[in-house]
């Protein structure tokens, strides 16, 4: 197929907006750490299902200990500080926002490519990054009474959204990195499926860390309690399920799969499409007007996203 990577790309999109909006369910029912912890648990007897389907060891076999350690300092950046900061930004500002300011992972997954890996980063990326931040100003900011220009959202709610962009665009970085040294590892006699499952064993290695950073969190807050509370409710274990299955188990595999078929340029701008189709269904279950500003904002900073990649 010509296209797989971009296909695939289009999915996880889609895969993170069904994510987005049951991750602000479970949030406000059962609270950002508690669904962290669950969802990450149920990943990770997924992914043990589908590779021990696949290669037959339930576990992410041939992994070497540099995978394990910038895979799982992925997961400690993208996971327990990023997922913390996003699923209390849904609290704060909701899902449509949240996942509007995560548009500033490309721009920070350069700049932490330039100062782990090297690589360039040209005055084109920061006219890129440029747009990207007026298309959020433009949806994040207003006029008050006296025609100060002022945040229209809680200034918590943006910070925390600003930190998951951050998580994800370096956590994305050192998880490239750790693929690149599990990849290294796998022998040639391994199964031949090894290479296409490669994404989930990694996903796996970043859902242990990162469910082991959340539960050393909520250990030093004392909080199990509300985990048990979490684990009865029914309602709030069916969102979480969802979560689950688009989120760690499919969305985020199968976006370290679309850069195996496609420019990471083109996987990037087609998966951060997010904040585009996530207006829609938002608006719909929240009885939200989308307001024509937000609409333009949200335009602008695709537009920065697509010119970061495509400069």
């Amino acid at each position: 197929m010509n296209h797989l990577g971009e296909v695939i790309s289009l999915v996880v999109a889609a895969s993170w907006t069904v994510t987005a909006l049951f991750a602000d369910k479970a949030s406000h029912r059962i609270g950002s750490m508690s669904a962290n912890v669950l969802r990450l648990t149920l990943a990770i007897f997924f992914l043990a299902i589908m590779l021990w389907i696949s290669i037959g060891h339930p576990y992410p076999a041939y992994a070497s200990a540099k995978a394990w350690l910038y895979l799982g300092l992925s997961a400690i950046v993208g996971y327990v500080f990023g997922d913390w900061c996003l699923f209390n930004c849904y609290l704060s500002i909701g899902a449509r926002f949240g996942q509007l300011l995560m548009t500033l992972a490309p721009p920070f997954s350069a700049i932490a490519a330039w100062a782990i890996l090297g690589e360039s980063l040209s005055w084109k990326s920061a006219v890129a990054m440029l747009v990207t931040l007026a298309g959020i100003a433009i949806s994040i900011l207003g006029r008050n009474g006296s025609r100060h220009v002022c945040l229209t959202l809680p200034a918590k709610g943006v910070l925390l959204g600003i930190g998951a962009g951050l998580g994800q665009g370096v956590g994305l970085v050192l998880s490239k990195v750790g693929m690149q040294h599990y990849s290294d590892a796998v022998p040639v006699a391994a199964p031949a499926m090894m290479a296409t499952m490669l994404p989930f064993a990694s996903t796996m290695i970043r859902a242990i860390v990162g469910s082991l950073g959340f539960l050393l969190l909520m250990a030093l807050q004392r909080d199990f309690p509300r985990l048990k509370a979490a684990a009865r409710d029914r309602k709030a274990m069916g969102y979480v399920l969802i979560m689950t299955l688009f989120g760690p188990v499919l969305g985020v595999s199968l976006s370290l799969m679309a850069v195996q078929y496609t420019g990471a340029g083109i996987a990037s701008t087609l998966m951060a499409l997010t904040p585009v189709l996530i207006l829609i269904p938002y608006a719909f279950i929240y009885k939200q007007r989308i307001r024509s500003r937000e609409v333009l904002g949200v335009a602008v900073s695709m537009a920065g996203v697509a010119l970061f990649f495509m400069l």
